[in-house]
């Protein structure tokens, strides 16, 4: 073998080796890019159309309003200086946040724990799901603002009855997602556990609940923001117990100080975008992205 053969022997595995190395960072790049595609893509049109609102709303603060009549719509810096800024309106702004979640999260846990419940009694009778159902969905039609007087008259204007509200206004969102989740388990993964002769407790437990996480979860999403609104319906008429934001708004409205009336619409907002983003992950994190 001569020497230029031998030089070319050892020279040809070394650029075959790093030949996928330099492949190999080529891939990498485009991942990372992809995940910065992704990121603009979820980031920019809501930021967009943010910026679009705030640019609409000083133009009709500032060009079409008259200055006698700004205070309609005040702009987005007084509103926030007004709102978050004066010690006064941020201390009870914070702790009106803080009673409307508190109160909202408990709602919302015992419509979870009754909305599972009746969803799984249903699936497995369908004499009680014909029952219920008609019931349920005579429920979710009658207006909220119709039942929340009577829920005073009865239960006395007090946390307990804002929590009420909370519950009948986000049940059925539980209930219905629920139960359609159960029955997406296909026929042949039903015939499967038939096969080992699999009871329906055990049909119960290890395939239709697990089946139904993703469209149970879409439920917990829609009612958390359901349970925070009726949270905050129940303080604005009940006016009594802890001051929460429903109770902030009334008086702000009497008091027509529409800064921090814009203030406390903020911070509902947050806060139902909170619960939401909360259910997500939470969805996320017990099935995962399996069944997506």
């Amino acid at each position: 073998m001569t020497t230029a053969s031998y030089k070319n022997g050892r020279e040809a595995p070394a650029a075959a080796a790093a030949g996928p190395a330099e492949g190999g960072g080529a891939v990498a790049r485009p991942r990372r890019s992809s995940l910065r595609s992704r990121v603009l893509v979820a980031v920019l049109p809501p930021a967009g159309l943010l910026i679009i609102a705030i640019g609409i709303w000083q133009l009709v603060s500032y060009v079409i309003l008259d200055p006698s009549r700004r205070f309609l719509l005040p702009p987005l810096q007084t509103v926030i200086d007004q709102s978050f800024f004066t010690s006064a309106n941020a201390t009870q702004l914070l702790q009106g946040f803080w009673t409307t979640a508190y109160l909202a999260l408990i709602g919302l846990a015992i419509s979870m724990a009754l909305g599972v419940l009746i969803a799984i009694v249903m699936h497995q009778s369908r004499f009680l799901e014909r029952s219920l159902y008609p019931y349920l969905i005579l429920l979710q039609t009658i207006p909220i603002l119709a039942l929340v007087p009577l829920i005073g008259f009865w239960l006395g204007f007090s946390s307990m009855s804002r929590i009420v509200v909370c519950v009948l206004i986000s049940l059925f969102p539980i209930i219905a997602n629920t139960s359609f989740g159960l029955q997406s388990a296909t026929e042949a993964q039903q015939d499967l556990f038939r096969l080992h002769q699999a009871g329906r407790v055990r049909m119960l437990r290890s395939l239709w609940l697990p089946a139904s996480l993703p469209a149970m979860f879409a439920g917990f999403r829609i009612s958390a923001g359901l349970s925070v609104v009726g949270e905050i319906v129940g303080g604005f008429f009940f006016q009594k117990g802890p001051t929460d934001l429903g109770i902030l708004i009334n008086s702000y409205v009497d008091e027509l100080n529409t800064s921090a009336l814009f203030g406390s619409v903020i911070m509902s907002a947050i806060l139902g975008v909170l619960v939401f983003w909360l259910f997500t992950g939470l969805g996320r994190l017990v099935y995962g992205r399996w069944k997506e």
